[in-house]
């Protein structure tokens, strides 16, 4: 049996980033990753760093999400330095469009809801008017209303991101265990042992942060994770020359000249298949907010599945039953990167949650709901 000083389970952006994190920290790590059989969460991902109305009625989630973004610039720095690999980090703000005066009305409240909520904490936005956008955004077609702006919003190269966790981790002295999916499982507190392709390993730390796969491995370590899976949609058109370097929520130009166009929300269990329907409402929409993205194939579309817990929220928890046994949830893996490497793996090193951490647990869902 193999041991160390943490066990990671799960492999994708979020295991690796907390698994860097830890390894950061001077621990000795088991990376578990059961491989592409695997419903990979960041498949879908735009590459955002994105903070607008994020936490929207959950102050703690919008504070939350603003510290990983603050977090950003300096893991990307870290990163480069530790492995040579450039994350393409651009983190000057971000814009969420709107069609036609009833959109622009509600994302204004939204936005000024988030104001409130942020309290003492803070929270800078902008309303931009169509003219105001015109002047940003060449091309802009008249049924862009306007739209919100904040100064916290970027995007990077998820897939260099990936590349430059997995080797700093390696770096590091992390163990990497590829096509590893967990066959059996002992938790006792600060004990936890996992036979994953007949190989045994050991731990007085744990993490699970498999995604999907948490709902069912949560309760083999005290913990619950009732995440669900919501797909989403992407398209990719051919290249074209460089139009923006903002990204729009929805709708991002790579640096080649790619543009992404989403997003799509659909509660149809594990199936990863599409839905012209879908996919033509996603394209539609772009082409009203730029006429001019009519002309452009699309080249690639494809589905995949977030994490989602029953309300939207982030779960991260501790095992009461076995401390030392951690869980993580969300479906902003590349958001969140900052705070788990630097913030949660910490915590984790450290022996415990920050008491700030509290609103997250999964208790919150044992709370009978208000009449």
């Amino acid at each position: 049996m193999r041991q160390f000083d943490a066990i990671v389970i799960g492999g994708g952006l979020v295991g690796t980033a907390i698994g860097y994190g830890l390894a950061r920290a001077g621990l000795a790590v088991a990376l578990l990753d059961e491989g592409d059989v695997a419903f990979r969460a960041s498949r879908g991902n735009f590459g955002l760093v994105w903070v607008q109305t994020k936490g929207l009625g959950a102050p703690h989630y919008q504070r939350w999400t603003r510290a990983s973004a603050e977090e950003w610039a300096a893991l990307a720095t870290e990163l480069q330095a530790r492995t040579g690999v450039d994350v393409g980090l651009q983190q000057g703000g971000g814009i969420q469009l709107c069609l036609g005066e009833e959109e622009l009305a509600r994302r204004t409240e939204m936005m000024e809801q988030m104001r409130r909520e942020a309290g003492n904490f803070g929270f800078e936005y902008r309303m931009l008017d169509h003219a105001e956008l015109a002047d940003m955004l060449p091309g802009l077609g008249p049924a862009a209303s306007g739209g919100s702006w904040t100064p916290y919003d970027g995007y990077c190269n998820s897939l260099q991101l990936f590349h430059a966790l997995h080797r700093g981790f390696a770096a590091l002295g992390g163990t990497y265990l590829p096509g590893r999916t967990v066959e059996e499982a002992h938790a006792a507190p600060h004990d936890f042992r996992v036979t994953a392709a007949g190989e045994d390993i050991a731990a007085p730390k744990l993490v699970l942060a498999a995604g999907l796969g948490n709902a069912a491995l949560a309760p083999l370590f005290g913990l619950n994770a009732p995440v669900r899976p919501q797909r989403g949609q992407v398209l990719a058109t051919e290249r074209t020359r460089r139009a923006w370097p903002i990204p729009l929520g929805s709708i991002r130009q790579t640096p080649e000249g790619t543009i992404l166009l989403g997003s799509s929300e659909e509660n149809v269990g594990f199936d990863t298949g599409q839905r012209p329907d879908v996919m033509a409402t996603i394209a539609r929409r772009a082409v009203q907010c730029f006429p001019w993205l009519a002309e452009l194939q699309i080249v690639r579309a494809w589905a995949a599945l977030r994490v989602m817990p029953p309300d939207g929220l982030p779960i991260y928890d501790e095992s009461e039953k076995f401390p030392g046994a951690f869980t993580a949830n969300c479906h902003s893996g590349v958001t969140l990167a900052g705070a788990h490497a630097r913030l949660f793996a910490p915590m984790v090193a450290a022996g415990g949650l920050d008491p700030m951490m509290a609103p997250f647990s999964a208790k919150r869902f044992d709370v009978p709901a208000a009449a």
